[in-house]
């Protein structure tokens, strides 16, 4: 195992293998249970240390479950699980019920046989990468074993029940309660994942009449040809059923892919830009400033900036946005994947809260969900995938840095650009293309991605 466990999101890997294992677990939750527990050793001078425990539906999230929980309560803190839940709503659970800190067992849009492990702070945010790197010090050095509370001091676990019903209640509350989504027909995928009960039951209780599929996990289909990862199943259905609006979350649930009543995808970019025109009219933007990522559409900052607003560009991943987000205040940003952070009602990614802020200015606008995407223009762009061996650094690649840069010369004369890394989370290089002429860059597309399979390509 390598001295670095944590990525770009947490802990993650195959399930049962390093450091995805049952060993590593219970180290990690030893290591965790230590660290909070002096975190907040000043602000609670009473009661017992606690840490919330949620998963999804995958079938390793059992063993990690009990494994994270016996190293936690072997360190004299209390454990609280609350079951499958989305990942927004654990860290709503670790708030509302003043944890220490929460920990989510989820490996987010993979497939079932990954799995991963994301913490968050007491106050529901991501864990700072100081605090990554003093539980990764401790697991590495042994240090940790040191450390035995006695006997009278171990942890003891607790069922939390009603944390689904928190959940549920948490999200319609930043519905507006003037309004409600009668009379409107919408097609919800969960994804077999962790959202199977909470979104169908918010929107019922809502008004809305609801379609529903993904909802039957059984431990392996997270995932498997539904939710947002695989989008063309939620527009079928929404065709089929003659739907208003269309919704898809991925295994955790802290992204929202949408559909409109045509049948056609509407993605995190689309989203941003119809609730950030809203919030700039409403003059509830703080900043008047949208935090995207470098993989948006420039189209999007172009629509923004004609709003009268303007976009701060962070790295790709929702911790880099919310980071951005909360050194200067702001309240929303979020990703082209369907990662929406509305900070007013959330402190991560929520892929219900933020398909009931669309919901409502459908409602408030009495548009269909077709005519709001009209407020921008979107420019040409391509994006593709190599799955690798290994990530190897680009500049170690034949030709592949000098066919970007050729691209880049072409491409900015037009106002488009290139941006080529690897995924933090997946075996993958990913490779993004702008400009005014499609045709233009798939032909690129496939000359550097072509590079790329032919030299690490899997």
């Amino acid at each position: 195992m390598s001295k670095k466990i944590f990525g770009t999101d947490g802990v993650r890997g195959t399930a049962n293998v390093e450091p995805i294992t049952a060993e590593t677990a219970l180290q990690l939750g030893r290591a965790a249970a230590h660290v909070f527990k002096n975190l907040n050793k000043q602000a609670r001078d009473r009661g017992k240390h606690k840490i919330v425990i949620g998963k999804d539906t995958r079938l390793s999230g059992y063993m990690l479950e009990n494994a994270i929980s016996s190293g936690i309560l072997s360190m004299g803190v209390d454990v609280l699980f609350i079951g499958p839940l989305p990942t927004p709503g654990v860290a709503y659970i670790t708030r509302s019920l003043r944890a220490d800190a929460g920990i989510v067992i989820t490996a987010s849009h993979n497939p079932y046989t990954d799995n991963g492990i994301k913490f968050f702070r007491a106050d529901g945010y991501k864990l700072d990468d100081q605090i990554e790197n003093q539980i990764e010090k401790l697991v590495f050095s042994r240090e940790i074993e040191k450390v035995r509370p006695a006997a009278d001091e171990i942890g003891k676990a607790v069922r939390i029940d009603d944390a689904l019903g928190r959940y549920i209640e948490f999200a319609k509350a930043g519905f507006p309660k003037n309004l409600t989504l009668e009379n409107l027909r919408i097609v919800v995928d969960c994804g077999n994942g962790a959202a199977y009960k909470s979104s169908p039951c918010v929107l019922r209780e809502l008004g809305a009449e609801v379609i529903v599929f993904g909802n039957h996990p059984d431990g392996k289909n997270i995932n498997e040809g539904c939710g947002s990862m695989h989008p063309e199943k939620l527009c079928a259905e929404v065709i089929a059923h003659k739907a208003h609006v269309g919704i898809a979350h991925d295994g955790d649930a802290d992204r929202v892919l949408l559909c409109d009543e045509n049948g056609k995808l509407v993605d995190g970019d689309d989203i941003m830009a119809i609730a950030a025109m809203d919030m700039l009219a409403q003059e509830t933007l703080v900043g008047k400033t949208l935090v995207a990522t470098v993989m948006s559409n420039a189209g999007l900052e172009t629509a923004i900036k004609k709003a009268g607003g303007k976009i701060i560009r962070a790295a790709v991943g929702d911790k880099n946005v919310i980071d951005e987000m909360l050194k200067k205040g702001f309240n929303f940003g979020g990703e082209q994947s369907g990662h929406l952070i509305f900070r007013d009602y959330s402190s991560t990614g929520d892929g219900l809260v933020a398909a009931l802020q669309i919901l409502r200015i459908m409602r408030e606008k009495n548009q269909p969900l077709s005519k709001l995407v009209k407020c921008w223009t979107r420019f040409p762009q391509v994006v593709t995938n190599v799955r690798v061996r290994e990530k190897i650094p680009f500049e170690k690649l034949e030709n592949v840095l000098t066919l970007v840069s050729e691209a880049e010369t072409e491409l900015k004369s037009a106002g488009g650009r290139v941006l080529l890394r690897y995924s933090g989370t997946e075996p993958k290089a990913r490779l993004l293309l702008e400009g005014s002429d499609e045709k233009h860059l798939k032909s690129w597309s496939q000359k550097i991605c072509g590079a790329i399979q032919k030299q690490i390509g899997v």
